[in-house]
């Protein structure tokens, strides 16, 4: 086949128009002729569907039938040779060789000189039809265009059409030049347009790059004022802004902006009167729009890759639309009686009304600055013009709420079509209004676009400032006007109070701008006017008031929901509301919320009140009693008594609605029944959010409302619901802190929370993953808690986190220790969770576990974190024998089960057994004790701790105990307590409280032993005996022997009893025969105590049978007096009788008859609704970031406080530290008790932001020892928090007796 016939030649020529057309995309999108080549070229490498196109099978065909039989040949001869020069068939030379011979044939030769010539002709055949065809269409074209008339204006010019929907022919340079010259303005019109449609046809690449393109670019701009002609060079500019780089893209653009600003100048184009409108189909603005159009869509798609070109480019784009849009035409600088001109900004505005381009710009840092720089130094009229706008439309609405006609009848009237060719001179400048507040609104947000204020306008004296801005929007917002277009899709997002509103909203949000801009108190007195006004008996101007005191509210509540806009409205007397009395805003807020919930607002009709305005108002202060600070200002309102007050009587009303039925009032009794249990839901959710603090949970404790609160939060936290549109975490901080008390999880229990916390983790530790469909194997845990169930455990932690919530959940409570347990069998409590993976004592319960070792694991980790509050250990050991069982299992595991010789086999639950037994039998502080690791070590010996199954315990489980001073030799202390001046009895304490400072900072070593148990003594003596120091009636104690004799103290006194004698004689405090001292002490303290108590009828199970747990203050005195029962129990009389035994002697308050009866029989300790509220408010004042990783973990400073204080920080501190506790707060006074644990969450807050990173915060805080701090080293530090606050701590700490009023 070396020749081909006519028809190959035909064939040929519809198969390299089918593989251009299949590659037209390529070929098209190459910027010269040059890369068109190469993509041809490389065509093979490049395409996968390469060799499945038919030209190339026709060409590979061709070949084959031309050399095949060359080829065959060939390979033949070199593979029969003689075996000197034969080669190899499978050898890769074998191919090279037969490609040369064949290369050099003859046949080659002629075949790819007959493809040639082939090809030649039919190259240009194509050519030729092309060109036919081409001139084909043009000629349609023409006639097309001559038969049209002016027709509705529709947008065809957009860049978003392709550039590519028709063909290209590649064009020569001389060819262009030639173009550039029938565009000149002085060749006819027909000319020029046929200019037009050939460079319209040509690669933009190609025209852009041509040696004529500057003066084809200034032909080009002449035509677009040629109506015949625009289109056409809108056309190939949309085409060149999507094909072609910024460098050459942003001449057009400059030169297409530099044409719409003679246009302007040259048509002196007027705006429309208020009775006058503008039609868009006029040529002059049809063109223009188009213009702007085009320039708009590149404006927008520009900043997607303009970073990647010089800055200078970009700066040019920007510039040259500054220029355009501050251009003002003569009209507009004149006086005021001529006639205002339009501008380009009014047309923009008209297609971009929300200003998508300039957010677009102001987006990103690159274009940004080089925008900001702009408008401060050259085009600052921009924002003027643009802020003169919001100013006068502020103005207009005035003016129209203050005439007698309805306002409505000045809007203007829509015509209700989908498109719309005709504007009123209202709608353009409304359309300016809002284009102007977008650009405002963006600008606001960075900090050098608010550098551009204050800003000088005209028609006022004083400049404007971005508090005057704000004023302005919150002005605008305030009139309400209706929006301007019936289109509901517009409503919303184009009505002034929603545009308004949008910016409010976008302040808030941001930290720096907020502080700036709207916690300023011209701004919050502006936005509290209305309410001022209502509870002042006036009307406040408002068009629709109930609305509007909605919008307030929720911009009042963006606001308080910061730090700096919380202190704002709680410490800043900025508001006058008569008379020159100024108030704070929260004040005026809350008692406006009040008025609202009694429907007690004279000037605001019964109509207007609705419970969304309640509901608003009411979120505004919970955003302020959600915090502790906030919380005392608002709480001697009592406005939890109204909120749960109307509660209760919507509750009641939603039980007696009837029952819809059919006729014509049931779809209003279902509305009516909607209505009411979604404002029932607002009002519980809002007594909910008093649990945020601890004294806030007291006071919903108060209102009966605790059950149903939390039974709503436990709905909402299964459907994994935010808390509120301002909270940033779940429900998690809320249910630690209600799991604090007795009260509170008695609730969290009825609930479901509990059962399905333990049904969650039971599912997630035995069997979660085994029901769903297997994708992969699951990895074998390689932590002690597997990372699918540390949430799981963490929120048990949390849970159980306070001996109290133990005492409820699990007093009274047995283990099952079933015969036999079925694998389906799933624990729903506390109690069957330690009975199933902590008490596993049982071949039924260990053969009940899938994953035992694992899950027995978990047990044990959680059961450490119990153990470390010594009251849940020693109801846990009274009740179920812990240290026994774990002791048992110890036993058997050991390699000779039957004899006493075998060795304890180390496996993870014995290290796990080991290191529990050692926590829970060994009391004492980071240095008085050495807890086993729970990891194994390199080495030979991989677990040098020793191992036991009885006690005592291994000796190296103690270090040596701390040196005490029992000698008061040589001390300050000592000589000022043995000259004791009874004349000087009031100045006494001062001079006591300075002694007791210096030698704190100097020796604080000396004040242990001897010289601090006379100390101590001293002082409660010397307090009590002080009618201003004696808090509470003084001790009347007497007893009789038979009474001493019969009282019984229980398994769980017993048990403490033991630990602090294991205690005291590892401190060598104690004699050998203390125990019956410390008996008789605790006997003698729990008849006093119980003479002290209410008798309740309380559901609570630490209510019902006195303090539960163990006297640990008792316990620590007796120590520190040495063992001596005598001293203790005079010591510890006197105490009761000061404000101090309150706070530091948890069992003295306990159901306590000095507080009311409904706070005695609450089951909420004064340790937590005081002492813990003021550590979590000082803690946000002084050291927010630990205050930030609390919330973060979902775990509360409240919790580790009433941990701490409850047991006297044993086990957390070095008995030193302890005593320098009790004494500090002896001697300083009770508020030193809320100063010590800031103190040491300062002292501890690198080692919290590190675990909260890690997750292990709760687990840190709970077994780990407050290793480290000393009193002495933060005492000064406590007297600076007691010159800020003890005003107000010492003050609310009085107030004990009536804490609630």
């Amino acid at each position: 086949m070396s020749q081909l016939s006519a028809e190959d030649e035909v064939e040929l020529q519809s198969l390299l128009k089918q593989l251009l057309r299949s590659i037209n995309d390529r070929i098209s999108g190459a910027p010269s002729t040059e890369c068109a080549e190469e993509i041809l070229l490389h065509l093979e490498e490049t395409d996968k569907n390469f060799h499945n196109y038919e030209f190339v099978k026709y060409l590979r065909q061709y070949v084959e039938s031309s050399l095949g039989t060359v080829v065959e040949e060939e390979t033949k001869n070199l593979t029969r040779g003689d075996a000197q020069h034969a080669i190899s068939p499978g050898h890769d030379t074998l191919i090279h060789a037969v490609t040369r011979r064949t290369r050099d044939s003859a046949e080659y030769q002629q075949m790819m000189q007959t493809l040639k010539n082939t090809m030649i002709m039919v190259v240009e055949s194509s050519i030729n039809k092309f060109e036919e065809d081409q001139m084909r269409k043009e000629e349609m074209h023409r006639k097309k265009q001559h038969s049209q008339s002016n027709s509705q204006y529709i947008d065809n010019c957009s860049d978003s059409d392709s550039s590519f929907n028709q063909s290209y022919a590649f064009i020569r340079q001389e060819q262009l030049q030639a173009l550039a010259e029938k565009l000149d303005s002085s060749r006819p019109k027909e000319v020029r347009w046929e200019a037009l449609q050939a460079l319209c046809c040509a690669p933009p690449s190609d025209v852009l790059n041509c040696e004529s393109w500057s003066g084809l670019r200034r032909n080009l701009c002449a035509a677009l004022n040629d109506p015949d002609l625009t289109d056409n060079v809108l056309q190939f500019f949309a085409k060149s802004f999507s094909s072609s780089p910024l460098n050459v893209t942003r001449e057009i653009y400059t030169s297409l902006a530099k044409s719409v600003e003679s246009s302007f100048l040259s048509h002196k184009l007027s705006f429309p009167s208020s009775s006058a409108t503008i039609d868009i189909n006029r040529p002059e603005i049809s063109r223009l729009l188009k213009q702007i159009r085009l320039m708009n869509d590149f404006q927008k798609e520009v900043t997607t890759f303009w970073i990647r070109h010089p800055e200078k480019y970009m700066e040019e784009v920007i510039e040259s639309t500054f220029s355009l849009l501050s251009f003002h035409h003569e009209h507009g600088s004149a006086s005021p009686g001529t006639e205002k001109a339009l501008e380009s900004i009014h047309l923009l505005a008209l297609l971009d009304i929300k200003a998508t381009w300039f957010k677009k710009w102001m987006h990103g840092y690159y274009s940004r600055t080089v925008v900001l720089r702009l408008l401060e130094r050259k085009y600052k009229s921009l924002i003027v013009a643009a802020l003169q706008q919001c100013i006068h439309y502020s103005e207009s609405c005035e003016r129209f709420a203050n005439e007698t006609t309805d306002p409505q009848s000045a809007e203007p009237q829509t015509t209700g079509s989908a498109q719309r060719s005709v504007y009123t001179g209202k709608e353009l400048e409304y359309a300016f209004f809002v284009h102007s507040l977008c650009v405002l609104g963006k600008l606001l947000i960075y900090t050098n676009g608010r550098k551009l204020f204050p800003i000088k306008v005209r028609k006022r004296k004083d400049p404007v400032y971005l508090t005057d801005l704000v004023v302005i929007l919150i002005n605008i917002m305030y009139q309400h006007p209706t929006p301007l277009h019936c289109d509901t899709s517009h409503t919303d997002s184009l009505s002034p109070s929603s545009l308004s509103m949008e910016v409010l909203w976008m302040l808030c949000e941001r930290t720096e701008c907020a502080a700036v801009c709207l916690h300023q108190p011209p701004v919050i007195e502006k936005l509290l006017a209305p309410v001022i006004a209502l509870l002042n008996g006036q009307q406040a101007k408002l068009k629709s008031p109930e609305a509007t005191l909605t919008l307030i509210a929720d911009v009042l509540a963006r606001i308080a929901n910061t730090d700096r806009g919380l202190a704002l409205f709680l410490y800043e007397k900025n508001l006058v509301v008569g008379h020159s009395e100024r108030t704070f805003a929260a004040h005026v807020v809350v008692q406006f919320t009040l008025r609202l919930l009694d429907k007690d607002l004279s000037s605001l009709s019964e109509s207007n009140t609705s419970h969304t305005l309640c509901g608003a108002f009411i979120f505004v202060c919970r955003q302020i009693y959600n915090t502790c600070e906030g919380l005392q200002v608002l709480r001697p309102y009592g406005l939890h008594k109204a909120v749960a007050a109307a509660w209760k009587k919507t509750s009641s009303l939603s039980e007696r609605v009837p029952t819809p039925v059919p006729g014509a009032t049931a779809r209003t009794s279902t509305q009516e029944l909607q209505n009411m249990l979604i404002w029932e839901e607002t009002l519980l959710d809002s007594l909910l959010n008093f649990a945020a603090t601890p004294k806030g949970l007291l006071l919903l404790q108060q209102t009966g409302a605790m059950k149903d609160s939390v039974s709503y939060m436990f709905s909402r936290f299964t459907k994994k619901l935010q808390v509120s549109r301002c909270e940033k975490f779940g429900y998690g901080v809320m249910v630690t802190q209600v799991a604090a008390t007795a009260p509170g999880v008695v609730a969290l229990h009825r609930s479901g929370f509990v059962r399905a916390l333990v049904i969650e983790l039971w599912s997630v530790l035995e069997c979660g993953s085994e029901d769903i469909k297997v994708v992969r194997p699951k990895p074998t845990p390689m932590d002690p808690i597997d990372r699918s169930c540390l949430k799981s455990f963490l929120s048990l932690v949390n849970l159980l986190s306070s001996s109290q919530s133990v005492w409820e959940l699990l007093g009274r409570q047995p283990l099952a220790n079933k015969s036999e347990y079925t694998l389906r069998e799933m624990p729903t409590s506390i109690a069957d969770l330690i009975d199933r993976l902590i008490a596993v004592n049982s071949d039924a319960k260990i053969n009940s576990l899938f994953h035992y070792e694992q899950s027995h694991t978990f047990g044990l980790r959680l059961l450490s974190v119990l153990c470390c509050n010594l009251d849940s250990f020693l109801l846990l050991e009274s009740q179920y024998d812990i240290c026994s069982m774990l002791l048992q299992s110890q036993r058997e595991n050991v390699t000779e089960v039957d004899t006493n010789d075998g060795e304890f086999i180390i496996d993870s639950l014995s290290v796990e057994r080991n290191h529990v037994l050692v926590r829970v039998s060994v009391v004492g502080g980071p240095s008085e004790r050495k807890l086993p690791p729970r990891a194994l070590q390199e080495g030979e010996d991989p677990y040098p701790w020793p191992m036991f199954s009885s006690y005592p315990l291994p000796h190296c489980y103690t270090l040596d105990p701390p040196k005490i001073h029992h000698s008061s030799q040589d001390s300050e202390i000592s000589a000022f307590l043995a000259s004791k001046d009874s004349k000087n009895e009031e100045s006494w304490m001062e001079i006591c409280r300075r002694l007791y400072c210096k030698v704190m900072t100097s020796k604080a070593n000396v004040l242990t032993g001897k010289v601090l148990a006379d100390l101590l003594e001293k002082v409660v003596a010397h307090l009590s005996n002080s009618a201003t120091e004696c808090f509470f009636s003084p001790a009347q104690y007497k007893v009789e022997e038979i009474s001493l004799k019969s009282a019984v103290l229980s398994s769980v006194e017993q048990l403490g009893i033991n630990t602090c004698l294991w205690y005291g004689s590892y401190l060598k405090l104690l004699k050998e025969d203390a125990v019956n001292d410390l008996t008789l002490l605790m006997k003698h303290i729990k008849i006093f105590l119980f003479t002290q108590r209410v008798k309740t009828a309380s559901e609570l199970i630490t209510q019902q049978d006195g303090y539960p747990g163990h006297d640990w203050l008792a316990s620590t005195v007796f120590l520190i007096m040495a063992g001596d029962m005598d001293r203790s129990l005079s010591f510890l009389l006197n105490l009761s009788s000061l404000l101090t035994s309150a706070f530091i002697w948890p069992a003295r308050i306990h159901a306590s008859i000095h507080v009311p009866v409904q706070v005695a029989e609450s089951g909420v300790p004064p340790v937590y609704w005081c002492t813990a509220h003021y550590v979590e408010m000082l803690l946000r004042a002084k050291v927010p970031l630990v205050h930030s990783a609390f919330r973060m973990s979902g775990f509360t400073p409240s919790q580790m406080c009433l941990h701490w204080l409850t047991q006297c920080f044993l086990n957390y501190l070095d008995w030193t530290e302890i005593c320098h506790y009790i004494s500090t707060c002896v001697v300083m006074g009770p508020d030193y008790q809320v100063y010590m644990c800031v103190a040491i969450f300062k002292h501890l807050q690198p080692d919290i932001l590190q675990r909260t990173q890690s997750q292990e915060l709760q687990v840190f805080l709970k077994e780990e020892p407050i290793a480290g701090f000393k009193v002495s080293n933060y005492l000064e530090f406590m007297e600076g928090l007691e010159r800020s606050y003890r005003n107000i701590v010492l003050s609310d700490m009085k107030s004990i007796t009536n804490p609630v009023k």
